[in-house]
């Protein structure tokens, strides 16, 4: 049973909405913050207590302003939070819509509901919140079907290699000779061209730099 929630949200109206879900659900212990660092600070300070939290609401993506923070969106933050409290369940509540996206946040970082903020989302954020109360997951009916759409994409060692070379800095053209070291094939530069170009259009990224920053949010590299 959910008694206790924590919402991270940093648009005041859209805090202030969800707000108003979870009380019409007559859950009255509701706490929110406007960052991923202070919903963290809440989580650790509850975690061995008898208030601790049920469930946590994040978005995914936070502006960023003139306060630094370490943890920079819901990804990190609910990396974290498992970390301090295992059992913490957690609902993301994002405009996010690409299948890639959904499908790594269910494999890898096991939440256990997504709301995609569009029409009639707060009706799909009390049916969320009622599933996993029960101890069941949340996944609205379209959502599941964009993750089955074939314009997902498996990550295979061979592309997690590539992306990793990337990101520590190694040139793309300079890549085949660090895979042939590895023994990956094929190890060609046309061949890790077209595979980068595949990823790239299958996540909707536009270069290679947004293509590492969603593998790291997503905890593949």
């Amino acid at each position: 049973m959910i008694k206790r929630v924590l919402i991270a949200e940093d648009h005041e109206s859209a805090n202030l909405s969800i707000q108003k879900t979870v009380e019409e659900l007559n859950i009255l212990q509701v706490d929110y913050v406007y960052y991923c660092d202070d919903a963290l600070v809440r989580i650790k300070k509850t975690a061995q207590s008898d208030k601790s939290y049920d469930l946590l609401i994040t978005d995914l993506y936070f502006e960023k302003d003139n306060q630094a923070q370490q943890l920079e969106g819901g990804v990190q933050l609910i990396g974290a939070s498992k970390q301090e409290q295992p059992d913490l369940k957690i609902i993301v509540f994002s405009a996010e819509n690409r299948p890639a996206t959904i499908e790594m946040l269910y494999e890898n970082q096991d939440i256990d509901g997504y709301v995609r903020k569009a029409r009639n989302d707060a009706k799909e954020l009390k049916l969320a919140i009622n599933h996993v109360s029960q101890n069941q997951r949340y996944f609205p009916r379209h959502v599941l079907q964009l993750m089955k759409q074939q314009n997902t994409h498996q990550f295979t060692e061979y592309d997690i290699s590539i992306i990793t070379l990337l990101a520590q800095g190694v040139r793309q053209k300079d890549i085949p000779t660090y895979l042939y070291q590895q023994r990956f094939k094929p190890s060609g530069l046309s061949s890790v061209e077209k595979r980068l170009s595949q990823i790239k259009e299958v996540l909707e990224c536009s270069n290679n730099e947004q293509l590492i920053a969603f593998c790291k949010d997503m905890g593949l590299i």
